[in-house]
């Protein structure tokens, strides 16, 4: 071969070098792109509710614990679920609502993934089953939220479920935003709502946002394509992904069905 055959060959290697490089980076590095906890942060005196999980204390909030039918929230990626108590006291008055931050986040320990993120929204589950026995328990999820409380609804039973700005699974949307990288096969924490809430037969409430960005509508309506029983769908027209909580047709909308 000669010398300058080979020396095109090796500049035409370099794409492919390059390439295999940003998927090496990409897998390894994957769990600190997907979760986003550091503008979460809080000290632990200013929570009132804790749950342990072997050497690993969860931190949150309760709202009304004496009340009766209790509600839980999972908030979204990089969101300080602390903000969400004003708007959830006033719109379901009275009623317990727990909001517990992922492992990680907030002024919880430990490190997220998702096997650590279910297990744990497990066992807050039976916790406040535990404190309302024979009481229906609804769960709300919102973006991040939406993967882990579809979990949760095919584990335990679930009375009411609401999923704002909800995804058919992580690994779509992340493939929807690196579409020449082969995110699909790589991801490991894939949040796969599609499969987990085909069997679930409870009442449902998917929030939908026109201008998300983040978790495209498209994602959301395969969502709603794949329930066995047809959810109560809010369309937001003119909301973003990080405007739906400011929207009062979301707020009337959440207050009405949980009621």
């Amino acid at each position: 071969m000669s010398s300058m055959r080979r020396q095109l060959l090796g500049w035409a290697a370099l794409p492919v070098l390059g390439y295999a490089g940003v998927v090496v980076w990409l897998f390894s590095k994957q769990r600190d792109l997907i979760y986003l906890p550091e503008g979460t942060r809080t000290d632990v005196p200013q929570t009132d509710f804790t749950l342990a999980r072997g050497d690993v204390q969860l931190h949150g909030w309760v709202l009304h614990p004496q009340g009766s039918r209790p509600v839980i929230y999972f908030g979204g990626n990089a969101e300080g679920i602390q903000h969400r108590r004003e708007m959830l006291d006033r719109l379901l008055p009275g009623r317990p609502v727990y909001l517990v931050s992922y492992r990680g986040y907030g002024a919880s320990g430990g490190e997220p993934s998702e096997t650590a993120l279910l297990g744990d929204a497990l066992a807050l589950f039976d916790e406040v089953r535990s404190r309302h026995p024979n009481e229906p328990i609804a769960v709300i999820g919102s973006s991040l939220g939406s993967g882990v409380a579809s979990y949760v609804a095919s584990q335990r039973p679930v009375s009411q479920l609401v999923l704002i700005a909800p995804f058919d699974s992580l690994a779509a949307v992340a493939q929807v935003h690196y579409p020449v990288l082969p995110v699909r096969w790589i991801l490991r924490d894939r949040f796969d709502s599609i499969d987990r809430l085909r069997g679930y037969e409870g009442e449902v409430m998917i929030v939908r946002a026109s201008l998300d960005t983040i978790v495209p509508p498209a994602n959301t309506n395969r969502l709603i394509a794949a329930l066995g029983k047809p959810p109560k769908v809010v369309d937001l027209p003119q909301a973003g992904h990080n405007t739906i909580s400011g929207d009062p047709v979301f707020e009337q909308a959440l207050a009405d069905f949980l009621r």
